[in-house]
Parts: structure tokens; sequence; C-alpha cells
């Protein structure tokens, strides 16, 4: 879960993981580790048609998560992290 200093710049003030309640560490406006953020807006076709969803995993709860995955996440490498 996202907190903003001011909403209307949007300046990133706190991040927590919505499934352990762990504060990230956020400097400067920036999270300096891992997060799995998740923005989405249910469709035509699902139980919560025009809803939006978003939430925050740390890094570790990421993993818990996925690892109960029947089909692993696809993995690749990227070349540049921007």
């Amino acid at each position: 879960m996202r907190k903003y200093k001011n909403q209307q710049a949007k300046q990133l003030e706190q991040v927590s993981c919505n499934m352990c309640g762990r504060e990230l560490k956020v400097e400067n406006g920036i999270v300096m580790e891992g997060v799995f953020p998740v923005d989405i807006v249910w469709g035509y076709f699902s139980s919560r048609d025009g809803e939006r969803h978003s939430f925050d995993l740390c890094e570790s709860c990421y993993e818990r998560w996925t690892a109960g995955f029947q089909i692993p996440v696809a993995k690749g490498q990227e070349k540049e992290l921007i």
C-alpha cells in the first residue's frame, strides 16, 4: 500500500507490503528495495467488473506467494534496468 505526501504531485512517502505489513525503505520518493506493485482494473466477464485493485508485495512475500503456483513464473533476464 502506498502513501503520498502530495496527492497532486504523487510524491511517494511510504510503501508497505500488503501481505506482511512491513514498511519498505523509501528515499526521496524512490523505493530502495525490491517491490512487486500490482494495479489492475477488472474487466468484463469477471465478478469484479470495473473495480480497481492495487497492492504491493515485498520480495519475500512475492517469493512465498509464487512458490505456491502450479505453473511457475516465467523468468528472463533484462540487459538494462531503468
